[in-house]
């Protein structure tokens, strides 16, 4: 299925895998560079991305 990227979670409307972007975020890259790299991804796509990624990391540890 062309809409299916081996099960990955992807951005809506791209094939592009949302770990691409923490796998450039660990590797020193800013989200403007990770955004010209995949032009399909939107900001405000990589920011709910991360605000989801926060508020879940957050309520996980803080229940540790």
């Amino acid at each position: 299925d062309p809409q299916v990227m081996s099960g990955a979670i992807v951005f809506t409307g791209t094939r592009v895998p949302v770990q691409t972007l923490f796998d450039y975020l660990l590797d020193g890259y800013s989200v403007h560079e990770f955004l010209d790299q995949f032009p399909s991804v939107t900001q405000e796509q990589v920011h709910l991305v991360l605000r989801f990624a926060q508020t879940h990391l957050t309520l996980s540890v803080a229940a540790s």
